[in-house]
């Protein structure tokens, strides 16, 4: 096959979205596919243009256009920079040979219409890979008034998007449903959910982490927050937890990553002096995810209530690759949720209850080896059902059927075979 992937963010990005299409992208090369890529010349959030405008690499071309004029300074800033790439991407889209399946994520938001103009011109078939939802994410986070004519065109936008493809790619059963909901037929509806490979995240031993050693954690109950802190996640309930749990020197927090939020959380560990239990980091590099993730006992991750089914958090199964327990803070419904549940790896509580959560990570400080056993349950979780390996046959198989394929020509991933 003949693949074409059209993300703003792509290697080497850290950018979860970049991770993933790289990874999907690496995959296709490995199993003999001929692999292409349309992405910003910018780093995300990032101002001018500091990446090549074409080079290969793991075998995939890959063509960057453009450049992030403004980063993101205001969201009118951010919507002539969507703007730009559009036009950057659909022209390098359409003077690239023809494809047999173009997959279009949703940075930037729509995107997928570049998608569907190649399937109108040239015939190629189309995937749209639904990382998370527009306009559904900004009025669900109180920046865009549901009703309102932008409302409206927007929603109108994207419902066309997800008719038009060929195959809706979702990340789990709430998202799935909010699909389903807008008249998108069944047939053309395929979850596949977002991964964590096995073999490049592995469970580090405390006494070896350099983290903890670094951040002076010692034999204390290390609890994280890990990627990024963005509109759609709830950051008010476990940064109360810390606050209550300040004097309970068996405990830690970290906050490593970035995002709109982000500021937020610092300026909240500043105001309430909690330097001294709470370490905030940056986004770590990608090749120390493993000893990252390792680092934690157990992790937090969380999605405010009404934003189920418009995003799916990817964070959690790296949590799972690296043995760790995970507590969500969210509605029930999340796919994150029911996974955590399904596979008695961690606990959900619900938005706003405090008391729940830290009386959890309390247990966890009383009681190691519960936290222990929870987190060889989440690398079950991962080996058997979330893995890599996994997701990404799911995904050939998917093209493969779209592209017409009688076969994979390299069944056995082996590059040289």
């Amino acid at each position: 096959m003949r693949v074409l992937l059209i993300n703003q963010v792509f290697f080497p990005d850290v950018a979860a979205t970049a991770q993933h299409g790289h990874d999907l992208a690496r995959d296709l090369v490995r199993h003999g596919h001929d692999v292409s890529a349309i992405a910003s010349r910018s780093l995300y959030g990032q101002k001018g243009a500091v990446l090549p405008s074409r080079e290969t690499v793991d075998g995939i071309e890959i063509h960057r256009v453009g450049r992030s004029f403004f980063g993101k300074s205001s969201i009118l800033a951010r919507v002539a920079d969507f703007a730009f790439f559009y036009l950057a991407a659909m022209t390098r889209a359409l003077t690239l040979p023809k494809h047999d399946v173009v997959i279009c994520f949703t940075t930037p938001p729509f995107i997928a219409m570049v998608g569907r103009i190649l399937r109108l011109v040239k015939g190629t078939r189309c995937v749209y890979w639904v990382m998370d939802l527009y306009p559904d994410l900004p009025i669900a986070c109180g920046v865009m008034r549901p009703g309102s004519l932008a409302s409206r065109f927007f929603e109108s936008v994207n419902r066309s998007c997800l008719r038009a493809a060929d195959a809706d790619v979702v990340l789990g059963r709430c998202m799935a449903d909010l699909v389903r909901s807008k008249g998108v037929p069944e047939d053309r509806i395929r979850m596949i959910g977002v991964w964590s490979d096995q073999e490049e995240v592995k469970p580090v031993p405390r006494e070896a982490n350099s983290y903890r050693r670094d951040w002076n954690i010692g034999d204390r109950t290390l609890i994280m927050y890990s990627g990024n802190f963005g509109i759609g996640h709830d950051v008010d309930t476990f940064l109360n937890a810390a606050r209550e749990l300040q004097n309970d020197d068996r405990i830690r927090f970290a906050f490593v990553g970035g995002g709109k939020k982000k500021e937020q959380v610092e300026r909240f560990v500043h105001e309430h002096g909690l330097e001294s239990t709470c370490v905030i980091a940056p986004y770590q590099p990608r090749e120390r995810l493993d000893e990252l993730l390792s680092a934690a006992d157990a992790h937090l991750v969380s999605l405010l209530e009404g934003v189920e089914g418009i995003m799916v958090p990817s964070k959690l199964f790296g949590i799972l690759a690296a043995g760790r327990p995970a507590i969500f803070i969210g509605n029930e419904r999340s796919e994150i949720s029911q996974v955590i549940v399904e596979n008695e790896c961690g606990a959900s509580v619900r938005q706003g209850d405090v008391d729940s959560l830290t009386s959890m990570i309390r247990g966890y400080a009383d009681d190691p080896e519960s936290c222990r056993k929870a987190g060889e349950l989440a690398r079950l979780a991962l080996v058997e059902e979330h893995g890599a390996i996994h997701r990404l046959a799911a995904w050939r198989e998917l093209l493969q059927e779209l592209a017409g394929d009688t076969g994979d020509p390299n069944p056995s991933g082996s590059p040289d075979a």
